[in-house]
């Protein structure tokens, strides 16, 4: 699992028909203390992430085991909105 934040949506009229009314979120990795990576990736959103919200994402074979992506193409899925991170003391 990977924290990550809403970034942008993706818009594609021409997709695989598994993928229809399906939504597709640009993700930006994020570390524990918010501070923006230089990672960013396209996920299936599972949950109803809005913009710049943080959020868990899986990717791979866990992707495809998210609610209702059963048979579906997809390398990363979001599976939750993050409401707080606590790391801690002296753990980085």
């Amino acid at each position: 699992m990977v924290l990550a934040r809403v970034v942008g949506n993706v818009v594609a009229t021409r997709k695989d028909p598994r993928l229809e009314g399906k939504k597709m979120l640009v993700l930006q990795h994020v570390a524990p203390d918010g501070r923006p990576r230089d990672m960013y990736v396209v996920a299936l959103d599972t949950v109803g992430a809005g913009a710049r919200e943080t959020v868990i994402c899986v990717s791979g074979s866990s992707a495809r085991m998210a609610s209702g992506m059963k048979n579906t193409p997809v390398d990363t899925a979001i599976v939750g909105i993050v409401d707080k991170v606590s790391v801690l003391p002296g753990e980085r």
